[in-house]
């Protein structure tokens, strides 16, 4: 089959043949219809070479357009994959936004309740520290300083505020273990102030006895410490105290105890 172009020109060979036949009954042959001839058959193989020429453009520009949809499938089915991942990675951080913001709340109710909790412990210090005796004062100050005054206004965290109080605790829950000997200004029975030696059991007894034996008892109050004299109880305050000291046996050694 031949294309339109070719047939034209084929068609133009033709009609050139049958003018030549035409012109056979003449003796001599025209120039001018061989130089026509020659330049259909010129035009006729520069066509062909232009549709060769365009054809050939056409099947390379259609290679390269269909490599070019190729890349573009492949990119989208990539980028399809990528979405895909994100979205999936999307829903997954909410997922953990939204456990993060549920501990977060849970933690701050936490604070709170702890924070509420503290506050009224540091409360019950402040009350227990005026009922401490003086030698535990001193011990603890140090952590009692940090016990804030006012609960609601204090910057210092929970935490912090628990230590200080397990702090004093543990100090108050020891001291009321033991039996300790302290020496103390006392007002004596005379009315002037000496030093003295006092005993105390745990936070709940004491008692003095001074050089020159005058005796005396002390207790707890809500006020603090109160403190009497009492001649009855020197010499067995002198006696306990010497026994602490290893200077005497372990012995029984009765004194009054008032318990409330």
């Amino acid at each position: 089959m031949f294309g339109p172009l070719a047939a034209a020109g084929l068609a133009a060979i033709t009609l050139a043949a049958a003018s030549g036949q035409s012109s056979t009954e003449d003796a001599t042959a025209s120039p001018a219809t061989l130089d026509q001839t020659r330049l259909t058959m010129g035009k006729w193989i520069e066509t062909q070479q232009i549709i060769s020429k365009e054809r050939s453009e056409w099947q390379q520009g259609k290679e390269l357009l269909l490599s070019r949809l190729e890349l573009v499938k492949s990119e989208a089915v990539v980028l399809e994959e990528k979405t895909k991942a994100a979205q999936e990675s999307v829903i997954e951080s909410a997922k953990k936004r939204d456990a993060l913001q549920a501990e977060n709340d849970h933690l701050k109710d936490t604070g709170t309740q702890l924070a509420t909790a503290v506050s009224a412990m540091e409360a019950e210090v402040r009350r227990l520290f005026v009922m401490l005796p003086k030698p535990l004062q001193e011990k603890i100050q140090p952590l009692y300083q940090r016990v804030p005054t006012d609960s609601a206004a204090t910057t210092v965290s929970a935490a912090e505020r628990f230590q200080n109080v397990l702090g004093i605790l543990n100090e108050v829950n020891k001291a009321h273990t033991e039996i300790s000997v302290s020496f103390e200004v006392h007002t004596l029975a005379s009315g002037k102030p000496a030093e003295v030696r006092v005993m105390y059991l745990g936070l709940a007894q004491a008692y003095y006895v001074s050089a020159t034996g005058e005796g005396g008892i002390g207790r707890p109050g809500s006020e603090g410490w109160t403190w009497e004299p009492s001649k009855a109880v020197a010499g067995d305050v002198l006696r306990s105290l010497e026994i602490l000291q290893g200077k005497h046996s372990p012995a029984f050694v009765p004194l009054p105890v008032n318990i409330q």
